[in-house]
């Protein structure tokens, strides 16, 4: 069983209790300390905010490739999928041309992948175009530690041989335990290691908001 998250006392008592009439109550008990309080403090990014960020990312991608040829952007599974091909949208505006979007999933990459559940959740990977010699600008929601972008380079290696990649995300907070930095950041959050960054995108979370919460 995977940790589940829970915004406030009543939602994880609710859990709780759905677990209770699933399992036997000493299964319940023994999970009962990887559900995670998670109590909200303040939104971010609103919608408008969001979306500023990503036209900005958008514009300094451009900039620095000087256009969008040999360019292609890899949204990292989940929400930096939605990222990435909001950034393809912005950037068709801007430069009147498609710019490639590939999905990627680092599951089978991560370095903590024994600590996981004995099935772990499979998004799937799927980039229907040749990378090697191309620009790859990896996408994702936020950027922590460096482990998730470490592994996904590790992913895109293992798949041909990029000319160069690059990496953009949504939020910056800190706490880096890789020396990994981002390219094209849409904004930078100073944390805590008791907060927690939740990107929530309209097309997996129905609202786009960007907010911190404290465990």
């Amino acid at each position: 069983m995977s940790p589940v998250r829970c915004y406030n006392i009543s939602m994880c008592s609710n859990l709780i209790d759905g677990y209770a009439q699933l399992a036997p109550y000493q299964t319940v008990w023994r999970f009962f300390d990887e559900v995670m309080y998670m109590i909200e403090k303040a939104m971010i990014m609103d919608e408008t905010a969001m979306n500023r960020a990503l036209t900005r990312i958008a514009h300094e991608i451009i900039e620095r490739n000087k256009g969008i040829e040999n360019v292609a952007l890899i949204g990292i599974q989940r929400r930096g999928v939605p990222l990435a091909q909001r950034l393809a949208k912005k950037i068709k505006e801007y430069e009147g041309e498609d710019v490639p979007v590939g999905i990627l999933d680092i599951t089978l990459y991560r370095d903590d992948l024994s600590m996981l559940a004995e099935h772990p959740v499979i998004n799937g990977t799927d980039i229907p175009f040749d990378i090697n010699g191309k620009i790859l600008v990896m996408v994702d929601d936020v950027l922590f530690t460096g482990r998730t972008a470490r592994a996904a380079m590790d992913a895109l290696i293992d798949i041909g041989r990029p000319a160069a990649i690059q990496f953009a995300v949504l939020v910056d907070r800190g706490h880096r335990e890789l020396p990994i930095r981002a390219d094209f950041v849409g904004k930078n959050v100073p944390t805590s290691r008791n907060e927690v960054i939740n990107v929530h995108v309209m097309e997996i979370d129905k609202v786009n908001k960007v907010i911190i919460a404290e465990k």
